[in-house]
């Protein structure tokens, strides 16, 4: 391999063992299924809040937002304002509802609130939607190691994918949690070293990485202007709203992790902290990508005509910065994946067993049942990054694509469960086939960027759900007879 001397391979090597090992000393603490899944409800919110923050920042944050940067566009700055607006709808609306309850999976809800058939159908889409995501989430440090290395990019992926597969199933969520917070330190702290590397460089320092990024687009380097075709500031605040919402009071992965704190109270400190983080993490990533291409303007012939976007951050890392701490951030690089990874498969165990195919629970080996599923899972994601990553042309694009096509029905779900009493599931069915034709069809003929395909699932999953509702004969909802939980 090029690009890695043997300091920056020992680091590597000495992070996966440590991740690996960290799984094999929780592996023991594993007696119930509860244990498994929600690590026995038990767990500090501090801790929590970091894997919360790892899961969901991905390795495609992580070099899809430098990537956006270095290219210019700094709408996604928007998230760190609309992440603190959008805390409180599930501070005081949602996880209420779920604590009460006792959850173990969100989709629980919806089979008290509708029926077992809506239960098992919001399940599938989280399964589809995740199935893509961790798709996405494995190619995006496979790329990394592949530009770092010259590794063989599907080699990459089936490192990636198989290391971050063994730690999760012999730990369960305590091994993700835990495995997530050291992961979550070396991801913030690498952000801020290679930040504050490109101040001391031939950038012109902070001052002028501010400037730059105020002069990229005007407006602080924003570009408000309503266009379908494009992301823009005003596109960023309209669907990080509907996707902050889905993405910590709706998807299993992070609903699972607040479900184990042990107090109400810890929840919603949990929630604000995620809030703040992301008010700060998202500018540093931002910014990294505006310093990125005053680096390589101040050193042209530097960056091979190859190499663009999302390639363009572990290439500076390990062709720029010396050895030992270019292996730590192409290892902050791993943890950003590796907490994504864990996560993901973790959370569609615990939907299977839980809530596609509940009652199947092993009655002698349940904890064997899940890691043996666990196991499966990981390597089918890994499989199907294997499948698609030749298809990928942007990270953020994908992300988009799927979370619009299969989550935003999702989330129409859960807001007309908690909104009215009249919506049933009939309803929302049409609704959310309507949704899914829709951002389908207007994808492929280029009449929206994938970045709209959120909110506008989740609007038209609402409005003709809910219109629908009126008219069609309900299905028989689970409310009806037994009260309304929300």
């Amino acid at each position: 391999m090029t690009g890695l001397g043997p300091i920056n391979i020992a680091i590597l090597i000495a992070y996966v063992l440590g991740m690996v090992g960290i799984g094999v000393y929780l592996a023991r603490k594993q007696k119930t299924k509860d244990d498994y899944f929600l690590g026995g409800r038990t767990m500090p919110w501090l801790a929590v809040a970091m894997s919360l923050y790892a899961s969901v920042t991905s390795a495609m944050t992580y070099m899809g937002l430098p990537g956006l940067g270095y290219r210019g566009n700094l709408s996604l700055l928007l998230v760190a304002v609309m992440s603190p607006l959008a805390a409180p709808v599930l501070i005081f609306g949602i996880y209420p509802v779920y604590r009460r309850l006792g959850i173990t999976t969100s989709y629980e809800y919806i089979e008290i609130r509708f029926n077992a058939t809506a239960r098992k159908s919001a399940a599938t889409l989280f399964m589809l939607a995740r199935l893509g995501w961790l798709g996405t989430v494995i190619y995006a440090p496979s790329l990394a190691l592949h530009v770092a290395t010259g590794f063989p990019l599907a080699y990459a992926v089936m490192v990636i994918g198989a290391l971050a597969t063994l730690y999760c199933t012999m730990g369960g969520l305590r091994a993700v949690i835990w495995t997530d917070v050291p992961q979550f330190i070396i991801m913030i702290g690498g952000a801020i070293w290679i930040l504050a590397t490109l101040h001391q460089a031939d950038t012109g320092g902070i001052t002028e990485i501010l400037r730059q990024a105020g002069l990229t687009q005007g407006g602080f380097g924003l570009d408000w202007r309503f266009d379908l075709t494009r992301m823009t500031a005003t596109s960023v605040a309209i669907a990080y709203f509907f996707i902050l919402i889905h993405d910590y009071g709706v998807d299993q992965i992070s609903v699972q992790r607040l479900m184990a704190i042990r107090t109400n109270r810890g929840v919603s400190r949990a929630l604000a902290f995620n809030a703040a983080t992301d008010f700060v993490i998202i500018g540093l990533l931002l910014l990294i990508g505006v310093g990125l291409s005053l680096y390589y303007t101040q050193h042209p012939g530097q960056l091979p005509e190859t190499i663009t976007g999302e390639k363009v951050l572990p290439y500076f890392i390990t062709h720029v910065l010396p050895d030992g701490l270019s292996g730590l951030l192409i290892a902050a690089l791993f943890a950003a994946a590796m907490s994504s990874v864990d996560s993901g498969i973790n959370a569609m165990s615990a939907v299977l067993l839980t809530d596609l195919f509940p009652g199947r629970e092993h009655p002698t080996h349940p904890i064997r049942q899940a890691r043996i599923l666990t196991a499966v899972l990981g390597f089918g994601a890994t499989g199907f990054a294997l499948f698609i990553y030749q298809q990928i042309q942007s990270i953020v694009d994908s992300f988009y694509t799927f979370m619009g096509l299969f989550s935003a029905p999702v989330l129409g779900l859960f807001a007309l469960g908690m909104m009215t009493r009249r919506a049933t599931f009939t309803g929302w069915l049409a609704g959310a086939i309507s949704s899914v034709l829709f951002c389908f069809i207007a994808g492929a003929r280029g009449w929206m960027a994938e970045i709209y395909f959120f909110p506008v699932g989740t609007i038209l999953t609402l409005s003709i759900g809910y219109g629908m509702s009126l008219i069609l004969p309900p299905a028989r909802n689970r409310d009806e007879r037994g009260g309304d939980p929300g």
